[in-house]
């Protein structure tokens, strides 16, 4: 389940919710633009015993990213063999596929902070979500978060 939420403060976010389990979560939020070249945002991952953020997570506009790579997942409903991956290139954020029978795509979205650094971390958190309308729906909502223009 997806949602493009806007909270009080009026800066809008999409949470993804697992169908599977409602406190697996990921929350794009903060978003904000520096240039007309990318986009920053922050990313939550929310299970069980876990929460972990990454404050700025960049999408370059020079390319599809994220919402290209969710709307080609969206498109493949029917299922496909093995991962499909997409990371930011400064690799903070990392999503994986994998499609199971049934119809439901697993996306685990792994956050991963100065990548290169010594004593670094990282957590993942896996969403499960149905491969037709809620793919669709997830794709939309993050490209329209991704593009939204803020005064």
């Amino acid at each position: 389940m997806t949602s493009l939420d806007t909270d009080t403060d009026d800066k809008a976010g999409v949470t993804i919710r697992c169908q599977d389990n409602a406190s697996v979560g990921v929350t794009l939020c903060d978003r904000f633009r520096l240039d007309a070249d990318c986009v920053h945002y922050a990313v939550e991952l929310r299970a069980p015993g876990l929460t972990a953020r990454v404050d700025e997570a960049v999408a370059w506009v020079r390319d599809g990213g994220l919402p290209a790579f969710l709307e080609g997942l969206a498109a493949d409903y029917r299922g496909w063999d093995g991962e499909r991956r997409r990371q930011t290139d400064d690799g903070d954020l990392a999503v994986s596929a994998v499609w199971r029978s049934g119809g439901h795509v697993g996306l685990t979205w792994t956050l991963r902070p100065w990548p290169r650094a010594a004593g670094g971390w990282s957590a993942s958190a896996t969403t499960w979500l149905e491969a037709g309308e809620q793919m669709t729906s997830l794709a939309a909502d993050v490209r329209r978060f991704l593009a939204e223009e803020r005064g």
